[in-house]
C-alpha cells in the first residue's frame, strides 16, 4: 500500500514540475479536504490509485482539446458554473423587460396588492446568494482537479471572445441535487426510487470480510451508492459522465461539511406551480446527514469504456434512472453483462425516457427480450418494487417522484419500471 501511495505522490510531483495545469494547489488558496490522496489508510487505496488515472484521462498531452476530451468536458462544466449569477440575472432582467408591458395603471394595482417589482429585486438577491455556492464549486474544482486559475481563465476568456454561454439549465440541474440527493426535502422522493434496491440489497448474503462488489452507473452526486455503503458488507463504486454533477459531489465529499451547514435557494429560476412566493424564495439545507467521502469510489467517464479492464469484477449492478441516457442501449446491456462474475445481479429502476439522439429507442418488451438475448434471465422483485407491468414479463411498475418541488403544484415523476436480472 505505502508504494501505491508514493506512485500517486510521484505523479502529483511530476505534474508540478512539468505543467502547471495538472497543479492541483495552483494559485488557489481554498482549503480542500483531499482524503482519497493524502492518506495511508487502507480503505483510500482504491481511491489513490483512481485520482492518479482520473488525472491521466484529464491530461491534454499539450494538444488542442476537442469537446468529447475530459478536460474540455470540465472546463465547460466550470465555466457553467463561474456564469451562475450572469445567466439566472438576465433572465430576471428578461422578466422585467417583459413586465414593461403592463400598462401604467395596471401596475399601480399590481404593486399594490403584491409588490411585483419587489419580488423581483428579492429573486435578484437571492440568486447572488446562489452564486456564492457556485463559485465555492468552482474553486473547489479547479483545485480538486488539479486546474491552474490562469488555464481557467484563459478558457473563459476564449469561451467569451466566441460569444459562447455557460449552460444555465446543466448548471440548475446538477445544483438541484442538492436537494434531491442530500435535504431532508428529497427524503420521499429518495424513499420512493430506493427503497425497492435497498431492500433486494439487503437481503444478500455478504460480511465485512467478503463483501459484495456493488457498481452504480450513473450515479448523480451519489447519495443512493452512500446509502448502499451504510447497509455494510458492500464494496461500493460508482460512476457519472457529467462533469457538472461530478462538481457538485466533489463540492459535497472534499469540503468538510456538518449537516445542514449549507443552504440553497433551488426553485427561484422557474415561477409556475407556487402556492405562496415564500414557498418559491425558500432555501433548503444540506446535508441531512454526514457523508464518508471514504466509502463510496466515484470513476469519472464514459460507463462503456472507463471499466474496460474489469470485467466480471462485479457481484451487483444498480442502474436507477440510467439505462434511458444510452445512446446506444445494446451497448449498455452487453456492459453491464460483462462486468458482472457468473450469476451476478442487475438492479434497475427508471422510466424510459430516451434523450435527443439515441441509436435505438425500445419499448419495455423489447429491453427484457434484448437483455435475454444478451444473456440475462429475470427474477421477480417482490411486491415492494409495485404492480407486474406486463403479463407474462417479470418486470414491476411503481410510481416515483424526480426533482419535484414538494411545496409546488405540479408533480414531476414516472411509472418507473423495475426488474432483478441474473448473468447466466
Amino acid at each position: 500500500m505505502y508504494f501505491k501511495f508514493c506512485l500517486v505522490v510521484l505523479f502529483i510531483l511530476v505534474s508540478l514540475v512539468f505543467g502547471e495545469s495538472t497543479n492541483p494547489v495552483a494559485e488557489s488558496t481554498v482549503p480542500i479536504v483531499v482524503d482519497n490522496i493524502t492518506s495511508s489508510d487502507e480503505r483510500y487505496v482504491r481511491h489513490e490509485a483512481e485520482y492518479a488515472k482520473l488525472q491521466a484521462r484529464l491530461d491534454s498531452g499539450g494538444k488542442a482539446l476537442d469537446g468529447n476530451h475530459p478536460r474540455q468536458r470540465l472546463l465547460t462544466a466550470l465555466y457553467g458554473f463561474s456564469r451562475y449569477k450572469d445567466l439566472h440575472i438576465t433572465e430576471v432582467q428578461r422578466w422585467r423587460s417583459l413586465y414593461k408591458n403592463v400598462s401604467k395603471k395596471q401596475k399601480g394595482t399590481i404593486e399594490s396588492a403584491v409588490k411585483y417589482t419587489s419580488k423581483l429585486n428579492t429573486v435578484e438577491h437571492l440568486i447572488e446568494a446562489n452564486d456564492q455556492l457556485a463559485v465555492e464549486i468552482v474553486q473547489t474544482g479547479l483545485h480538486f482537479y488539479g486546474i491552474a486559475q490562469s488555464e481557467f481563465d484563459k478558457f473563459v476568456a476564449d469561451q467569451e471572445r466566441q460569444g459562447k454561454k455557460g449552460d444555465r439549465t446543466s448548471v440548475a440541474q446538477a445544483m438541484k441535487h442538492f436537494v434531491r440527493d442530500w435535504a431532508e426535502e428529497g427524503q420521499e422522493e429518495r424513499d420512493e426510487s430506493f427503497t425497492c434496491i435497498l431492500n433486494q440489497l439487503s437481503d444478500m448474503e455478504r460480511s465485512a470480510t467478503s463483501p459484495l462488489h456493488v457498481l452504480v452507473p450513473g450515479g448523480g452526486v451519489g447519495r443512493l451508492a452512500h446509502e448502499i455503503a451504510r447497509l455494510d458488507g458492500f464494496d461500493v463504486t460508482m460512476n457519472e459522465w457529467s462533469m457538472y454533477m461530478n462538481l457538485v459531489y466533489r463540492q459535497l465529499t472534499q469540503k468538510a461539511m456538518t449537516s445542514n451547514s449549507k443552504s440553497y435557494h433551488p426553485w427561484i429560476d422557474w415561477w409556475s406551480h407556487h402556492l405562496t412566493t415564500s414557498d418559491m424564495q425558500r432555501s433548503v439545507s444540506f446535508p441531512d446527514s454526514d457523508i464518508d467521502a471514504s466509502s463510496v469510489l466515484l470513476v469519472e467517464g464514459d460507463f462503456t469504456a472507463v471499466f474496460n479492464s474489469e470485467g466480471g469484477n462485479y457481484d451487483v449492478i444498480v442502474t436507477l434512472f440510467f439505462i434511458d441516457t444510452a445512446r446506444n442501449l445494446l451497448t449498455y446491456l452487453e456492459t453491464i453483462h460483462r462486468l458482472l462474475r457468473p450469476g451476478g445481479t442487475w438492479l434497475n429502476l427508471g422510466p424510459l425516457l430516451y434523450g435527443t439522439a439515441p441509436f435505438l429507442q425500445l419499448s419495455l418488451d423489447e429491453i427484457i427480450s434484448l437483455a435475454e438475448a444478451v444473456g440475462f434471465r429475470f427474477e421477480d422483485t417482490g411486491d415492494f418494487c409495485g404492480d407486474l407491468s406486463v403479463d407474462g414479463l417479470l418486470v414491476r411498475g411503481k410510481d416515483v417522484q424526480y426533482g419535484r418541488n414538494v411545496r409546488g403544484l405540479n408533480k414531476n415523476g414516472y411509472l418507473a419500471q423495475s426488474w432483478r436480472a441474473v448473468k447466466i
